[in-house]
Formats: structure tokens, C-alpha cells, sequence
């Protein structure tokens, strides 16, 4: 005998399940539109970085009318359409133009590798120097620029040292971190320490130099573009190439990581070695632009935070966020240190503590009524 009451059972069900569906929809719509917001940012900062980078390259001390500018870049496209030469066309291609490619990767790779470690360090005020490499960075200058002495000689002294110096103390602390454990306090309590040792021995060198060396040490340490040339491009391209897709694998590890290390050993995620090999890639980065670039400071640190509070946590979208306004940070700010007091240049680690500084304390300051960390 058939049941009577199981065709009014399987009835209730499926409508307990279309409109289940029906629940969804709105949810799954919701979703889209949150992440359509986060890609439409994204993409109108790399279409900004376009166009910010079409006009810096109109504008400096000389004088080189807009239609000239882009009749110079042409001309390398067409040969045989445009030829100009001379004092303009060297400007436009030895100067210009390598400042602002060293501008967008040197900005894009300080911004994600402040977003990555301060990921990794739990900590808001995490940047890319927090392991002590610009300190590292600065003493390996100092002992070229004193005592002559490199692993490289000619004109990459300053750099060999310098690329040395910055991965030794990284690998130091990374070492250092993994024996006594790969906790984030570990890793910023012996980056402090870096960073005061390799400080008081730059210091020291300061104080026997003489006042060429003592230039030289001072230049470097305050940051600029200008070192930057199309015969460094190939190398950074190439650290970047194998550096950032590598780090990107590690997004959704980050995320996880956001809710505690036991929490995401829970999940299968080890966060000791999660957090060993993001500040490993992190430092190979920052050690490469920091070795042609010099100090700069406050892009590691202001770019990601200010990523933050347009597309949130998701590192999934924070990590080319922070990148991306890296780049416009850095740009604006060496076009702002070229042509502010010309002729004279003021150094881009100068400009950008200028710019960095006062946004910082406005996020101290601003009371919040949703917080972004």
C-alpha cells in the first residue's frame, strides 16, 4: 500500500530547497558586487599608474615641450617616422624614463612586501625594514665607501655591499628565528636588535670619514632614483618575476594565519614555515631594490594600510593593492622631489617621509568608527 502522506513529504522538501536557492541568490549577488568594487579599484590604480607615468614624463628641470616628449618615444617604435636626437632624446631615455620604471617596481615591490610581512609579523607597524636590512643595507655602503672594500669592484661597489649586507643580517634573523622558533615577536625583537647593531656600526664609520666619504655614505642613505639605470632593469625584473608570483601562492595561507597560528595548524597550515619562507622571498626582494635604490622609507609601511581601508583583509586582493599604490606613492613622490625646487632635486627617501609622515598620524589620530587592522 502506497503512503499517502510521502508525496506531501517530497513536495515540502523541494520547496524547502527551491527556496533555499532562492536565499542564495541574493547572497551570491552581494558577493559579486563586493568583489566586482575591489577589481573595479584595482584597476583604476593601474590605469592611474599609466597615466601618471604618460605626464611625469613631460615634466622636468628641462624644459622639453609635450609633443618632443612623446615624438622622442616614438621614435624608437618608428625609426623611420620620427629621428630625433641630441640633449633632449638622452634626458627622455637615460633619466626620465628609468626613474619612473624604478618608481613603479621599486614602490610595487616595497608595497607588497609590507603587506606580506605585516601579514606574517601580526604587527601594524611591520614594514620592510623591520628585519634591519636598510640598516644592513646602510653599514655595507659604509664599508665600501670608507674602507674600499666590496665583493664587487667599479661602479657596483656601493651596490655589491650594499645587496650583501642587507641579505646577510635577513638570513641572520631568519636563522636565528628558526632555532629558537618562527614566532612573529622572535623575528621583530631580533630585527630591532639587527637594526641597532648595524646602525651604531654605520655611525661609527660616519665618524671616521672624511667628507667625500662621508657624502657618499649620506646620499645613498637618503634614498633616490637617480642610481637606477636600463643596465640594472634585466636583474630586478628578474628577482621580481621569481620573487612575487611566489609570494601571491602564499595569499590564502595569509589569510589563514590572520586567525592564529594553532588556528591554522588546525587547518593544515604550518605557520612557522609559512612565515620562514614569505620572509625569505620578502627580504631577496627588498635586499635587490633597496641595493639600487637606497633608503626609502614609509612605502612598505603607509601603502598597505592604506590598501586596507578600500578592499579590506582579503590578502587575495590586498597584496596587489598594496603594490599598486606603492608605485603611485613612490612616483608621485620622486615627480614631486624632481620638480619642487628646481633645479635642485630633493631625494626620494626625503619626500616620501614628508608625504608618509603626515598621513601616519592622520591615521593615529582619525577616530575610526571601523578599524582596518
Amino acid at each position: 500500500m502506497q503512503n499517502p502522506f510521502k508525496k506531501q513529504h517530497n513536495a515540502k522538501s523541494e520547496n524547502i530547497e527551491i527556496s533555499g536557492a532562492n536565499k542564495n541568490i541574493p547572497v551570491r549577488e552581494n558577493y559579486q558586487r563586493y568583489v566586482g568594487k575591489k577589481l573595479f579599484f584595482l584597476f583604476s590604480m593601474l590605469a592611474l599608474v599609466i597615466f601618471l607615468s604618460a605626464f611625469i614624463v613631460t615634466i622636468g628641470p628641462l624644459d622639453i615641450s609635450i609633443p618632443e616628449v612623446y615624438e622622442i618615444l616614438l621614435s624608437s617604435l618608428f625609426p623611420g617616422y620620427f629621428t630625433i636626437e641630441g640633449l633632449p632624446s638622452q634626458i627622455v631615455w637615460n633619466i626620465r624614463l628609468p626613474r619612473i620604471v624604478a618608481g613603479i617596481m621599486a614602490g610595487f615591490g616595497l608595497g607588497i612586501c609590507g603587506c606580506v610581512m605585516q601579514a606574517v609579523l601580526k604587527n601594524p607597524l611591520a614594514s620592510p625594514f623591520t628585519l634591519g636590512i636598510s640598516s644592513g643595507a646602510n653599514f655595507g655602503v659604509a664599508v665600501a665607501a670608507v674602507m674600499g672594500v666590496g665583493v664587487m669592484g667599479g661602479p657596483y661597489l656601493l651596490v655589491g655591499n650594499a645587496f650583501l649586507f642587507s641579505m646577510l643580517c635577513a638570513l641572520f634573523i631568519i636563522a636565528l628565528a628558526s632555532f629558537k622558533g618562527a614566532t612573529s615577536e622572535t623575528l621583530i625583537l631580533a630585527g630591532i636588535a639587527i637594526n641597532y647593531l648595524f646602525g651604531s656600526l654605520s655611525d661609527l664609520f660616519r665618524y671616521f670619514a672624511t667628507d667625500e666619504q662621508l657624502r657618499i655614505m649620506v646620499s645613498w642613505g637618503m634614498g633616490d632614483l637617480s642610481a637606477f639605470s636600463w643596465s640594472n632593469f634585466a636583474l630586478l625584473l628578474g628577482v621580481f618575476v621569481f620573487c612575487t608570483p611566489l609570494l601571491y601562492l602564499k595569499v590564502n595561507d595569509l589569510n589563514i594565519m590572520a586567525i592564529g597560528d594553532e588556528n591554522a595548524k588546525s587547518l593544515g597550515i604550518d605557520a612557522n614555515r609559512v612565515r620562514m619562507f614569505s620572509m625569505l622571498l620578502a627580504s631577496l626582494l627588498i635586499a635587490t631594490i633597496v641595493c639600487f635604490t637606497g633608503t626609502i622609507a614609509f612605502i612598505g609601511l603607509v601603502a598597505p594600510h592604506m590598501a586596507r581601508m578600500v578592499v579590506g583583509s582579503d590578502h587575495k586582493y590586498l597584496f596587489p593593492a598594496s603594490g599598486i599604490l606603492g608605485a603611485l606613492i613612490l612616483m608621485s613622490a620622486d615627480a614631486t622631489g624632481l620638480n619642487l625646487l628646481r633645479p635642485t632635486m630633493i631625494p626620494t627617501g626625503i619626500m616620501t617621509s614628508l608625504l608618509g609622515v603626515p598621513f601616519f598620524m592622520y591615521l593615529i589620530l582619525k577616530k575610526k568608527k571601523k578599524e582596518f587592522w
